[in-house]
């Protein structure tokens, strides 16, 4: 990706990789998950992958580090998601444009409409974490074929 990049774009690559966790991901991670506002994927996912930076994927795709997704959780709390706003989020990452991936108390990865995350709108875009990364990993790999990151 990175060897046409330039070419195509006329700059080049930033930053583009997946980050094994390290002692520093994973203790915030632990202290999501002992509060309970964390789904469990999502604690694995922590113990093993600090974050993910794609910043030349379309706009970019970000999964955040545990540390962030807790700082962010600690400063301005939970995002509704749910119309009864009885079920609460947590931002995990972004795509780039503006728009965030919240992480909902089951598992499901919700993008937001807008920036804004005070009254947000949702769109549910996977039903698990899981679901989530293939989805990311096909943006990826239709990125590299044709340069269209697709919709996420």
């Amino acid at each position: 990706m990175t060897d046409e990049f330039e070419r195509r774009h006329g700059f080049p690559p930033g930053a583009n990789e997946v980050r094994l966790a390290d002692h520093a991901d994973q203790t915030p991670a632990r202290t999501l998950a002992q509060a309970g506002i964390v789904p469990a994927d999502l604690v694995t996912f922590y113990d093993s992958i600090g974050d993910v930076t794609w910043a030349d994927v379309g706009s970019g795709y970000f999964i955040d580090p545990a540390g962030d997704v807790l700082l962010r959780f600690e400063q301005y709390g939970a995002v509704d998601v749910s119309a009864d706003r009885k079920a609460d989020g947590l931002v995990i990452g972004s795509n780039g444009g503006g728009l965030s991936y919240v992480a909902g108390p089951g598992g499901v990865i919700y993008r937001t409409r807008t920036a804004s995350l005070d009254e947000p709108e949702l769109d549910r875009v996977a039903d698990d974490l899981r679901q989530f990364l293939e989805l990311l990993e096909r943006s990826l790999t239709r990125f590299v074929a044709n340069g269209e990151p697709g919709c996420l």
